[in-house]
C-alpha cells in the first residue's frame, strides 16, 4: 500500500473516530482542551505507525492505549491543582440539577482513582468495552482488568455512602 493510501486511510480513521476518542480522552483527563491534546497526542503516535497499525491490530486498540499510557504518563508529570469550592460558589438551586451534581461528583470521584483503575474503569462502563476489549487496550490480563475495576466500584461506592447522597456543600450547611 502506497503512502498517499496509507495517509486516506488514517484521515478517513480520524474523521470516524474523533468523537469517540474525545469522549474518553475527556472522561480520563476531566478537561475538554487537555482532552483534545490528548486524542492529537495519541494519534500523533498512531500515525507514526500507521501501517504496521493497520496490518497488526484495531487501529481503535493502538490509539486508546496509546491515550490511557499518555493520560498516565501526563498525570504522573503533573499534579492537578484543586480548588476548593466555597459555600457561596455552589448555591443549593433546587433538584433541577440534581442528576447534573451527582454526576459531577461521580466524575471528580473517578479522577481520585490511581490512573490504571480509571482507566480500567472508563473503558468498561463508560466506553462499554467488555472484560477482554478492556484487558487488550490496556495491555494487561482480563483477571487484572476484573480485580482493578471490583477495587475501584469499591472506592466510588465508599465515596457515595454519605446518608441519603448529601454533597459536601449540604453537610456544611448542616454543620454551620
Amino acid at each position: 500500500m502506497s503512502r498517499r493510501e496509507d495517509d486516506e486511510q488514517f484521515r478517513l480513521f480520524v474523521q470516524r473516530q474523533w468523537g469517540p476518542l474525545l469522549r474518553t480522552a475527556y472522561l480520563l483527563t476531566g478537561d475538554r482542551g487537555t482532552a483534545e491534546d490528548l486524542v492529537q497526542s495519541a494519534l500523533e503516535k498512531t500515525h507514526r505507525r500507521w501501517g504496521r497499525v493497520l496490518r497488526r491490530d484495531a487501529p481503535e486498540v493502538y490509539v486508546r492505549r496509546a491515550m490511557v499510557n499518555t493520560a498516565i504518563s501526563w498525570r504522573r508529570r503533573r499534579r492537578p491543582l484543586e480548588v476548593p469550592l466555597l459555600t457561596s460558589d455552589s448555591a443549593p438551586t433546587g433538584d433541577a440539577y440534581a442528576q447534573v451534581e451527582e454526576r459531577q461528583w461521580l466524575l471528580t470521584a473517578l479522577r481520585r482513582l490511581p490512573p490504571r483503575t480509571q482507566a480500567v474503569l472508563v473503558l468498561r462502563y463508560f466506553e462499554d468495552l467488555s472484560e477482554v476489549d478492556t484487558a487488550k487496550v490496556l495491555g494487561c490480563s482480563v483477571g487484572s482488568v476484573k480485580s482493578q475495576a471490583s477495587r475501584g466500584l469499591a472506592r466510588l461506592r465508599g465515596e457515595f455512602a454519605l446518608p441519603d447522597f448529601q454533597t459536601p456543600v449540604r453537610l456544611e450547611e448542616e454543620l454551620a
